[in-house]
């Protein structure tokens, strides 16, 4: 199966009223887990990179390492690029094979934004891609890219014009949610992502989500997430693994590295699986 684009798998959750979850990969172990946790559950899933992760590969062999992987998946795989602000790289992906990109233009004014968000859509469109759109920075640095700073808020009315203006199929609203670990409990503002769904009826994409309650994810997934990204939590799974195994290996003195892979993969499986769940996704792939 190729990959297939976003709007495709986000009009069924949507309907069925659960979250597509959205997994930050960072190499062939941490995909291979993803997709084996994809199959298992029976639920449709979204890869993600970052510009960081595309850059590191180039954008050329992640692709053929990727689809390779995800050839033969039995469950719909989106390939998705995540906060990219350059549009060399959104470029690059779209005509590689990337099925859906993130073009992060927050730190323009609304006005621009919208307007090279347009454009971003009509170069997406063209090879069969969906775009995901935002116009408020989410707080904290993911993979070198975001701030700390708490960013301008817009108003409602704006993000439903840019929304309809774009045509963009997802959006990314800033709720109070931040990338990387919560210090504290989120005050999130639930109620934006309805009122932004009723407006508009795309499709929200909830970022920020390692460290939500089950119950938050199912509340915020019920009212119009119907992508959930989740990145700190992998990576958290993905190097406490390796830790653990290599210092089982010292213990041993015994090295052996398809072992640590073993271990990082059925760590990041089961974190995947239990996300698969909490989202209702699981089971919905027929």
């Amino acid at each position: 199966m190729s990959f297939v684009p976003l709007n495709a798998v986000l009009a069924d959750a949507l309907a069925g009223g659960y979250g597509v979850p959205a997994f930050n990969i960072v190499n062939d172990v941490s995909t291979e887990a993803v997709l084996e946790a994809a199959a298992e559950e029976r639920s449709p899933v979204i890869l993600q990179t970052s510009v960081k992760t595309v850059r590191m590969y180039g954008h050329k062999k992640l692709f053929t390492i990727l689809a390779g992987l995800a050839g033969d998946a039995a469950v719909p795989v989106v390939l998705h690029l995540d906060h990219c602000p350059e549009r060399e790289v959104i470029s690059d992906c779209l005509q590689a094979g990337w099925t859906s990109v993130l073009f992060d233009a927050h730190e323009l004014d609304v006005a621009e934004n919208l307007r090279q968000t347009v454009e971003v859509v009509a170069e997406a469109r063209a090879v069969g891609a969906s775009v995901e759109g935002e116009i408020e920075a989410i707080q904290g640095i993911e993979d070198g890219i975001g701030s700390d700073e708490v960013s301008a808020e817009q108003s409602l009315e704006v993000s439903i014009d840019f929304i309809e203006q774009t045509g963009v199929d997802c959006f990314a609203p800033a709720i109070g949610n931040a990338h990387g670990q919560y210090k504290s409990a989120p005050v999130l503002d639930h109620q934006k992502v309805s009122d932004l769904l009723e407006a508009t009826g795309v499709p929200m994409a909830l970022h920020g989500g390692t460290g939500l309650a089950p119950e938050q994810f199912q509340d915020l997934v019920a009212r119009g997430c119907a992508k959930v990204n989740i990145s700190t939590a992998l990576k958290e799974v993905f190097l406490r693994s390796s830790l653990a195994s290599l210092r089982r290996a010292e213990d041993k003195g015994s090295w052996d590295p398809l072992t640590l892979f073993r271990d990082q993969k059925e760590a990041v499986s089961a974190m995947a699986r239990d996300h698969m769940r909490i989202f209702g996704s699981a089971g919905q792939v027929r």
